[in-house]
């Protein structure tokens, strides 16, 4: 999917792009999406999101939602479709998904997710939900200082879902989750995937 030394979380891809579509069936919507080579999700909506787009309870209808790691969108969208008085943010390093992110809200008519990067999220921003399918393989300690960032900025009454396979370490995920302040449990789990639902922490 990535040339030699390029990868989905580097914020310019050095892999020559191809585009292509696919497309994302779910019981309440269909999406069709635009994506490319040096973007997670290439070929396939992945079997993490799609579990996580399946077994996620409906996200807040209104304030501030966020996707950490929107890729292609598949997760922000469809955030956006479920609440459309929220506005959702989708946030990636990778300058080439948030271009196919931008691209996809606007084919599939969700006016309401805003695409930028990590640091152009204004400060004071806070996030009645967070779901994300996170970018395990940058390594635990960005991984780690990634999701403090985010979590950290949950409303009082928020809370984050996070899918992660269990060979990518979701177990340990969840109990440095709890050691950090953030109440976690599991949601769902199946084929090895496992949803975490993580609460805002009380300090």
């Amino acid at each position: 999917m990535s040339a030699p030394g390029s990868h989905y979380f580097d914020e310019e891809p050095t892999t020559e792009s191809a585009p292509r579509e696919v497309t994302l069936l779910l019981p309440d919507l269909t999406l069709t999406l635009q994506t490319d080579r040096g973007v997670f999700g290439y070929d396939r909506v992945d079997a993490g999101t799609k579990l996580l787009l399946l077994k996620a309870p409906a996200p807040a209808a209104a304030g501030d939602l966020l996707d950490i790691g929107c890729g292609t969108g598949a997760i922000a969208l469809t955030m956006a479709r479920r609440s459309p008085a929220a506005t959702v943010w989708a946030v990636d390093v990778n300058e080439r998904a948030r271009d196919l992110c931008r691209t996809n809200a606007e084919r599939n008519g969700c006016p309401n997710v805003r695409v930028c990067a990590p640091d152009d999220v204004p400060e004071g921003t806070r996030f009645a939900t967070i779901w994300s399918n996170p970018a395990i393989r940058i390594g635990k300690p960005a991984l780690h200082a990634m999701l403090r960032r985010w979590l950290d900025r949950l409303d009082d009454d928020g809370h984050a879902l996070l899918v992660v396979h269990k060979h990518l370490g979701s177990d340990s995920l969840q109990t440095w989750l709890a050691a950090e302040g953030f109440p976690t449990d599991r949601l769902a789990s199946s084929s090895g995937y496992r949803i975490l639902r993580s609460h805002a922490a009380h300090r």
